[in-house]
């Protein structure tokens, strides 16, 4: 795409993106950061597309995770590394099961802006501009707060930088031997209510045992005790993205610097508008989120415009319909992708479309409909014979008590306990943990289905 230009977003039609009152203000902004390194760099970002393009071919399964939406108050150094480890766990568990390996994508390193059901929050009969993450205001219900401040983007810049360094050095310097991540999963399957996913840790446990004593360890320790661990989030505010957007000297394309993976939200996917303008220039990866009102013309104009050479891992399609509603919504859109031929990983965002609203007063979601939709989507593809390429969860590693349900039976009324999300609910490290052993679950059954398939 040589006449593209990262600007190009400009003309078109912008939707959930803030106004800024002092446009001299912004400008400084956007000159600064375009003048900061990138965050991530070219090779990486192809070394993640082609990992995707196994994932496409059932070769590989996309574990997809993090925060809602990151926050400057929340960071530090301790939460990044809980949600590194509890995605390394999940990992390990879903590789077992899967018998393929797992692409690990974090919703980190820029998840900061947030698209909203209104403009606008009413709270005690004050009616103010609602919270859009930390990148753009503030979460005080306070008019300063509320105004879209351009010098935020700075910070959300710096927390990014300090993020993704510190993931380096998780990913490279000994933490994630696989040994120790594996020990951290033994500690959850000890505790008397997950006594049901013991049988599958202590297999895990079989298998690392038999590769120490025929000597694999010595020969691979590099391979198990590094990972690759790439970041994603959001587009939605793109005078961030286009500052951050440079070429790569390599190939001459276009690179988002602001993550490798960037993803299109089901309220900004309009196929003539801002955000598929943007994405559509760069080389990154690009997530698409599929909800209930997708139809299956734009799905094919998406797909058209966003993967026009039809390349194998460029467009991950992210599920989101809720509990129930799978079997109604994701056989169309199989059928559409048949039809066009087109290269596409399946992933399924289980989390958006089961939000409720607790007898306590607080928003939540019910770990019983997080998985009863995970299964409904795999469901979906075993009956099609298409790829059911990976799950996409929002979650953390802290002890929060924002969800409902899994082993430690949150209920309603332990909302309030621990409840610290700045926007939508997360699982917290357990419910995750156990989710990946129910996955795994479906995995190795699919698995063991197509095994038989073959010998028959």
């Amino acid at each position: 795409m040589t006449d593209w230009q990262k600007s190009d977003w400009r003309k078109k039609p912008r939707v959930q993106m803030p106004d800024y009152l002092d446009a001299d203000a912004l400008k400084a902004v956007e000159g600064r950061l375009s003048s900061y390194p990138p965050l991530v760099f070219a090779g990486e970002a192809r070394k993640l597309k082609a990992q995707l393009g196994a994932v496409s071919r059932g070769e590989a399964f996309l574990l997809q995770g993090g925060d809602c939406a990151e926050s400057f108050a929340e960071f530090g150094a301790d939460s990044i590394r809980d949600t590194f480890k509890v995605m390394l766990q999940m990992a390990m568990v879903l590789t077992y099961g899967a018998k393929v390996p797992v692409v690990k994508v974090g919703r980190m390193a820029g998840q900061m802006a947030k698209p909203r059901s209104a403009p606008t929050e009413t709270i005690g009969g004050v009616e103010l501009p609602s919270y859009r993450g930390d990148i753009i205001n503030g979460f005080d219900f306070t008019p300063e707060a509320r105004i879209p401040d351009p010098t935020r983007m700075e910070q959300a810049y710096l927390q990014a930088a300090a993020t993704l360094n510190l993931l380096r050095a998780f990913s490279t310097g000994g933490y994630a031997d696989v040994h120790k991540v594996h020990a951290w999963t033994l500690g959850f399957t000890g505790a008397p209510e997950a006594e049901k996913y013991r049988e599958l840790a202590s297999r895990i446990t079989d298998t690392l045992d038999f590769m120490e004593a025929a000597g694999i360890r010595s020969e691979a320790s590099h391979a198990l005790e590094t990972v690759d661990f790439y970041t994603s989030h959001e587009a939605l505010l793109l005078e961030y993205e286009e500052a951050l957007t440079r070429v790569d000297s390599t190939s001459g394309k276009w690179l988002a610097g602001s993550g490798h993976m960037i993803w299109i939200g089901d309220r900004t996917r309009q196929p003539d508008g801002a955000h598929v303008e943007f994405c559509k220039g760069v080389q990154n990866p690009i997530g698409l989120k599929c909800g209930p009102s997708m139809t299956t013309g734009h799905l094919k104009s998406l797909m058209s415009s966003l993967n026009p050479d039809n390349e194998a891992g460029r467009l991950t399609l992210i599920c989101r319909f809720g509990a129930g509603s799978v079997g109604e919504h994701l056989p169309r859109l199989i059928k559409a992708v048949e039809e066009e031929g087109a290269k596409v990983v399946w992933t399924c965002d289980a989390m958006h479309g089961n939000t409720i609203k607790s007898t306590t007063g607080y928003k939540t979601r019910p770990f019983e409909s997080v998985l009863r939709e995970v299964r409904e989507f795999f469901g979906v593809h075993n009956a099609e014979g298409t790829v059911p390429g990976g799950v996409h969860f929002e979650m953390t590693g802290k002890d929060v008590t924002e969800c409902t349900g899994g082993v430690r039976a949150v209920t309603d009324e332990d909302l309030s306990d621990r409840y610290h999300t700045a926007c939508d609910p997360r699982l917290n490290a357990s419910q995750s943990l156990e989710l990946a052993f129910l996955v795994s679950e479906e995995l190795s059954q699919r698995r063991n289905k197509m095994d038989a398939a073959k010998v028959g």
